[in-house]
């Protein structure tokens, strides 16, 4: 029988659907192209730093959880925050979150029109992403059915990618296949002369940044609630299970790319394609490449979905006659108005991306944007822990455990992660301006309210 909510929004979306909208948000380009990186800064305590960043991220995904159980009729997790911190730091983290999926979107949608070019350079970036905007625009448009789908179908392909690395990755270290330079893989070449900081600490407390916004997308799950059905029978489950998964394959890709062996990752392009190539594949860069438009269009379906939503729920809680204009719910259950209003802003990355300086100013605003969502997830277990507190606690829900423990606990790694972006000359900046918004934001409501 078909769900449909007060405001006219329709739970169609399955738990299969919710684990690959996660999954899909979770695994992108990151993993794909940036992960090269991140092992030639730390090594093999790469592991150690997805290991520890994904535990603390599963707490979060608890909380949310626990919050969204309890109401979930709510269309953004962001909306708790509102509720038991007030409006000031509310409107705060909805805006700046909204903000953070715009941007996103921006980037991802000049990073497929990029890639694409590598096959058609003769075609103009700005068609391509015209053209993949309106496709993505008119699926988040049609009924949440066709998007839960459609964004399934993108993840696992993407999944497949990961599985396909994994066991190639398991066969060269069972028959100890030699790479171009004369080594072998293997088990050893994870631990043989392991130290635990090759490039130094500071570069070790570098990595948990970068580690940090490669899980970014795992907190869709609090915003598919809404139209999913039954929620409370599918969100334990999907919490449950997504935030493991995503470790297996993280972890997993990560450590058969140690053994292939690591030293010998270069991390100019992407490990996956060197591993390919390694075991004998010579059409694994375009192989990947079409991996990587996968991973980032699934990223700006998943953008634009989560965004219309976002802008919805301001659109719901404001007194603004221009905002109360977009709380329009189509036919089909969509916020269709607040879904188009989102997807039009993500077109103006690609006029940015054609000048030079604005470019540049592109760039900074979208690393503010980015260092801003440490601030998101923080406030957000603070609301958790304030939930918990509140006599909206409900006892036979789906609790996070220890929550005395492990909120405090993972409110202070996320702040911690945000005070070593101030040891990276390439984040202060972003962080500082992270700060400089939180600070001119509350101020600014604090005196339009008095």
């Amino acid at each position: 029988m078909e769900q449909i909510n007060k405001d006219g929004t329709r739970r169609e979306l399955t738990n299969f659907n919710v684990q690959m909208i996660a999954l899909g948000g979770a695994i992108g380009t990151g993993l794909f192209l940036g992960a090269g990186q991140t092992i030639h800064r730390t090594g093999p305590s790469i592991l150690l730093v997805y290991l520890v960043v994904g535990l603390f991220f599963s707490v979060m995904m608890r909380a949310i959880g626990e919050m969204m159980y309890k109401d979930p009729s709510q269309h953004t997790f962001v909306a708790f925050i509102h509720q038991y911190l007030g409006a000031d730091f509310g409107k705060f983290a909805e805006w700046s979150y909204w903000m953070t999926l715009i941007l996103a979107g921006m980037a991802e949608l000049i990073a497929i029109a990029t890639y694409i070019r590598l096959w058609l350079p003769n075609v103009s970036a700005w068609m391509i992403e015209i053209l993949i905007l309106g496709i993505l625009s008119i699926i988040n448009l049609s009924i949440v059915r066709f998007f839960g789908k459609t964004e399934s179908m993108l993840s696992i392909i993407k999944i497949i990618a990961i599985i396909a690395l994994i066991l190639v990755g398991i066969w060269m270290i069972a028959v100890h296949h030699k790479n171009p330079v004369g080594t072998s893989a293997g088990l050893g070449n994870v631990t043989k002369d392991y130290t635990a900081f090759p490039h130094g600490f500071r570069e070790f407390l570098n990595a948990f940044p970068m580690v940090f916004f490669s899980f970014e997308g795992m907190e869709f799950i609090g915003i598919t609630t809404a139209e999913t059905k039954n929620p409370r029978q599918v969100l334990p489950l999907a919490v449950k299970q997504v935030v493991f998964r995503i470790l297996i394959f993280y972890i997993g890709a990560l450590f058969v790319i140690m053994a292939t062996p690591w030293r010998q990752i270069s991390q100019s392009s992407s490990p996956f394609v060197q591993v390919f190539q390694i075991a004998g594949m010579p059409a694994a860069s375009q192989i990947i490449n079409f991996v990587v438009i996968v991973a980032a269009t699934s990223a700006l379906n998943s953008a634009i979905f989560s965004s219309g939503r976002h802008f919805y729920q301001l659109a719901v809680e404001s007194d603004s006659k221009f905002l109360s204009k977009l709380r329009h719910v189509s036919k089909s259950g969509i916020p269709s108005y607040s879904v188009l209003f989102s997807a039009c802003l993500m077109l103006f990355g690609p006029v940015l991306s054609a000048f030079k300086a604005l470019s540049a100013a592109f760039s900074l605003v979208a690393s503010i944007c980015g260092d801003i969502y440490i601030l998101v997830c923080i406030l957000t277990m603070i609301a958790h822990y304030r939930y918990r507190q509140s006599s909206d606690f409900m006892e036979d829900g789906f609790k996070m455990p220890a929550y005395k423990i492990l909120n405090p606990l993972t409110i202070a790694f996320f702040s911690f992660v945000f005070i070593t972006m101030f040891f990276n000359k390439e984040n202060v900046i972003p962080a500082v301006g992270a700060l400089i918004w939180l600070i001119v934001f509350l101020t600014v409501e604090n005196q339009r309210i008095s």
